[in-house]
């Protein structure tokens, strides 16, 4: 599993025009490649009437499924810089189907070229970008007169204190990236004077919103 990647944050569409051809981009995460031609496939029978449907997606911890369709288009106008705008974005597991309803002003293949990258690029700008990080959930017990410096501590610190249980003794919940798990150890025993037993959780991706240059809209 890698410790952190960037994919898209949620499904969605947005729509540009460009010399009166209408381009609609369809961006979705895929974890497969079933998945990504499922939905693939979904978005060309919605679009049925469509001029185009023009695809790529990347998929896998290093890459291992690229791949790029220009249905139609002349070829390496469309799949391919659509593709590499989810490369140079640094995405993984990502799906996108740009959609184009011909306006009746050939672009060229430059224009094309562009166009189907300035689609994918405003799509994912619109839609938003995140960064998954692994994570592990660890709880810390201590007696309550640690309570207030333990909390304190915590919140001032770049671990994710998510819960806080009261009992016989105060448990926190607190998660921190699974490669600073001896780090957080560490701390901890130092900040309690070895008065705390922490016990490792599960695993798990935790998500943040990326921001997007604003001004990066032509191709990635």
């Amino acid at each position: 599993m890698l410790d952190s990647y960037l994919t898209v944050k949620e499904e969605g569409s947005h729509e540009i025009v460009i010399n009166k051809s209408r381009f609609i981009s369809h961006i979705k995460r895929a974890a497969t490649e079933n998945e990504a031609q499922e939905f693939i496939q979904r978005i060309k029978k919605e679009h049925w009437n469509a001029t185009h449907n023009c695809s790529a997606y990347l998929i896998g911890e290093r890459d291992q499924i690229q791949k790029a369709n220009d249905d139609g288009e002349p070829s390496g106008t469309a799949g391919v810089p659509m593709l590499e705008v989810l490369k140079k974005r640094g995405l993984k597991d990502t799906v996108v189907v740009v959609t184009r309803y011909f306006g009746g002003i050939k672009l060229g293949a430059g224009g094309l070229i562009r166009a189907y990258g300035k689609s994918v690029s405003e799509g994912l700008n619109e839609i938003g970008i995140v960064e998954r990080k692994l994570m592990r959930l660890m709880s810390t017990q201590v007696d309550y007169t640690w309570l207030g410096k333990i909390e304190n501590e915590l919140r001032e610190s770049p671990y994710l204190l998510t819960n806080i249980h009261y009992a016989d003794d105060v448990t926190f919940d607190v998660y921190v990236e699974e490669n600073d798990k001896d780090a957080y150890l560490k701390w901890m025993t130092e900040l309690t004077n070895s008065k705390s037993d922490s016990n490792e959780g599960p695993i798990t991706y935790l998500e943040k919103d990326i921001p997007h240059n604003k001004g990066d809209l032509t191709n990635g």
